[in-house]
């Protein structure tokens, strides 16, 4: 079954455009936050990495069966985050599978994201991905790993993984704000290398999508 949805998964992103989510979770944190980034992220995508991703990301519940449909669901927000044990089945059979999660950690969420991610895979501990990881070679390099978005308290920005079968399957972004970097130009008034810098670095996670 796994072989299977990952070959189906396959065909469906070098075939046809590609469709990509945000996760709509429980618990009172705003899964809603940054609503320009994704689509600021799929243009620069298209654009530049020659992807064909439709314009307006779709918004899919962890628990829902449509989850399988999406190669990329991202998860962003600032506070408390739930899944039930139906969200859990279903998130760790995608995963399994061939999906991927980008998780972006908006500051607030870290407290609570990582109880929720135990309980997607015990036996997985979330690991600091190296800069020497494709993630962070191409197309455009990072060589210094991860980079800073939006300073708040002077930590170092870390990208967090959990691997399957040596596959990086669900990135954490943390210390980073990523997203805010995506979002429309006067929504936090970066500057536009900073804005820049965000989107080549969610180009890359695309480009590791689609190319691995």
């Amino acid at each position: 079954m796994k072989k299977i949805f990952y070959l189906l998964l396959l065909f469906s992103i070098t075939s046809f455009s590609q469709e990509i989510a945000l996760l709509k979770y429980s618990g009172g944190g705003d899964w809603y936050a940054n609503p320009t980034s994704l689509p600021n992220l799929i243009r620069f995508c298209n654009s530049t990495i020659n992807t064909r991703i439709k314009a307006k990301p779709s918004t899919v519940e962890p628990s829902n069966p449509d989850l399988l449909s999406y190669p990329f669901v991202h998860m962003t927000g600032h506070g408390n985050v739930v899944f039930s044990d139906s969200d859990i089945s279903n998130l760790r059979n995608y995963l399994n599978g061939g999906g991927f999660l980008h998780i972006d950690d908006n500051y607030g969420m870290d407290q609570y994201i990582r109880k929720e991610i135990k309980k997607i895979f015990p036996n997985n501990n979330l690991v600091e991905i190296p800069a020497s990881h494709p993630i962070f070679q191409k197309p455009f390099p990072f060589p210094n790993g991860l980079p800073k978005i939006h300073e708040h308290d002077g930590t170092r920005p870390q990208a967090f993984g959990i691997f399957v079968e040596n596959k990086l399957v669900l990135l954490y972004t943390y210390e980073c704000d990523l997203g805010d970097g995506w979002e429309d130009a006067e929504v936090h008034n970066d500057p536009a290398n900073v804005r820049d810098k965000a989107l080549k670095m969610g180009a890359n996670i695309i480009n590791y999508i689609f190319t691995n």
